[in-house]
């Protein structure tokens, strides 16, 4: 077991790129608590995600705001997130007022992520919903790019593998 404590760690990418599965893994691998951003949608977002429609900014200004409020209460503990997290200007809001945060993006193709999408059961976001989430999607520069190839495991000890070399070098 290693200590994640004063990270906020999050866990980004499309839906269906394994944010919940991997996050989970790597919040009990560091001690740490998980949340996954999916619980804190307003019922209306899921609504409209639900009917195959596109969230848009003003959509998810108060999502991402209420996720820097949740990580902010975590700062000093420390935490491991799971959220989409698709544009730079989302990525800054939840950001804004945190000391210490490691980004992980989950990197897969349109079509892998797709086939997961077909095979889970009950999530609100529908598969017609994916392109426009790899359409939204901003690359990260600041993030450690892990690929959906890897088993869940194995993505895991590669997150904490360059997670401990970044700790060195920084």
């Amino acid at each position: 077991m290693r200590e994640g404590r004063g990270t906020v760690f999050f866990v980004m990418g499309v839906s269906g790129c394994g944010k919940s599965t991997v996050g989970r893994l790597l919040a009990k691998e560091l001690e740490l608590p998980f949340f996954d951003g999916d619980d804190y949608h307003p019922k209306s977002n899921i609504d409209k995600m639900s009917k195959g429609k596109p969230l848009d900014d003003n959509d998810r200004l108060p999502w991402l705001q209420s996720i820097n409020r949740l990580a902010m209460e975590h700062a000093d503990s420390g935490c491991v997130i799971a959220c989409s997290a698709l544009k730079v200007k989302y990525r800054k809001i939840l950001v804004e007022g945190l000391p210490r945060v490691f980004w992980i993006f989950l990197k897969g193709d349109y079509s892998t992520i797709l086939e997961r999408i077909k095979k889970r059961s009950g999530h609100f976001m529908p598969e017609e919903l994916l392109r426009s989430q790899f359409d939204a999607l901003e690359l990260p520069d600041n993030a450690i790019h892990v690929t959906v190839e890897l088993s869940p495991p194995e993505q895991v000890d590669e997150i904490i593998r360059q997670w401990e070399s970044n700790k060195k070098s920084g």
